[in-house]
């Protein structure tokens, strides 16, 4: 018997292999490195509350009280008092009725889509989180060019959906999704919008509350908000934000509420921390958006809607060989290379984070910029 099975399992692990050499060939191989020193321009730590003292010491408290992790999921005994503020709190920032948290911001888009069962279109920009989600929702969904209104009112006759999904910030170019006139197409067709405020949570807004709130739509029953807590906030854990009846669902049907382990309430407590320093942190958004446009116009890319811009770099050789040359430089950036872009094409990612000192912030560009490929190679 063991003869039987070694050939056909041998054959699975070949046949991956063959593949991931082909990968590498392409430059498409994916390493997790262990984190260095270097000045941080690839983690979504906008505001730099990952190790803010407050922060850090709510954490600790949590962590002392309620031991490592939450013990279970939300309905069984995973939830605290923590969480529960936690929620009223985000509700209150957005201008929503009520939230509801997750372990991850990718966890909060799978329940949400799932939630909202019925057709589905998405952005063709929008987080992979989303696409997963309506591929395993299961129902009819369709993309729709991104930003481009006459392409959605034009599916939203043909499909008819029950929910348009896009988000506020978009994770790789960087730019805003217009979400008045989204809205004011979603409402004509009787859809729900769907907006990934990911990025735009701390960064844009009154006083940090996301682009749905800086779009005037705060609060809007049409209107159904996710985020995650692992960017501007510093922390981890993903929420879901919209009508009462939409947490009561969540509760008694969200598959991926119902059967994950609760975030720590330690985690919670930091992010709870970290929405209360970032909602008067105006000084700190006004910096960010400084340093977005001196970045955006040295790299002669878009200025961005938040703190993420993604200037091209050629094909995945060529944007893996400008990360690894910032690197050995003391620069961390990102490098986004196809299937991550949405656009096929490669990019180094710098995301700003204004726990930058200034006169580090000022140097990594000069060495982004002195470091960038050759004009042939792009």
């Amino acid at each position: 018997m063991t003869g039987l099975a070694t050939e056909p399992t041998a054959a699975v692990w070949n046949r991956l292999s063959r593949k991931a050499d082909l990968r590498a060939r392409a430059g498409l191989t994916r390493d997790p490195q262990p984190r260095t020193t270097a000045t941080d321009l690839a983690g979504n730590d906008y505001l730099g509350l990952s190790r803010h003292p407050a922060v850090l010491t709510a954490a600790a408290t949590a962590l002392a009280e309620h031991g490592l992790g939450a013990g279970g999921s939300r309905l069984v005994r995973g939830t605290t008092g923590l969480h529960e503020t936690f929620e009223t709190d985000f509700a209150r920032h957005t201008g929503a009725e009520t939230a509801i948290l997750y372990s991850s911001g990718y966890l909060a888009n799978l329940g949400a889509v799932a939630a909202l069962a019925g057709p589905v279109l998405l952005d063709a920009h929008a987080h992979a989180s989303l696409h997963d989600a309506a591929r395993l929702a299961g129902g009819a969904s369709a993309t729709f060019a991104h930003n481009d209104l006459d392409d959605l009112e034009r599916q939203l006759q043909a499909l008819r959906p029950s929910l348009v999904a896009v988000e506020s910030v978009y994770s790789v170019l960087g730019d805003a999704a217009p979400l008045r006139e989204l809205h004011a197409l979603t409402s004509a067709h009787g859809a729900l919008l769907l907006v990934d405020e990911a990025h735009a949570i701390g960064t844009i807004g009154p006083h940090g509350s996301g682009g749905v709130a800086a779009a005037g739509l705060a609060g809007d029953p049409g209107i159904v908000i996710t985020a995650t807590l692992s960017k501007a906030l510093g922390a981890a854990g993903g929420v879901i934000a919209g009508p009462a009846a939409l947490r009561r669902h969540l509760h008694d049907t969200g598959r991926t509420f119902i059967y994950d382990t609760a975030p720590p309430p330690a985690v919670i407590a930091g992010a709870g921390a970290a929405l209360a320093i970032a909602r008067e942190s105006d000084s700190a958004r006004t910096e960010l958006a400084r340093r977005a446009a001196c970045a955006a116009a040295a790299l002669g890319a878009p200025t961005p809607a938040a703190g993420v811009l993604s200037p091209t770099a050629g094909d995945a050789q060529a944007a893996t060989g400008w990360a690894e040359r910032c690197a050995a430089q003391g620069v961390a950036v990102g490098c986004f290379r196809p299937p991550s872009t949405p656009d096929h094409r490669s990019r180094l990612r710098i995301t700003i984070n204004t726990g930058v000192a200034s006169d580090d912030f000022e140097q990594a560009l000069a060495v982004i910029e002195a470091t960038r490929p050759a004009t042939g190679e792009q």
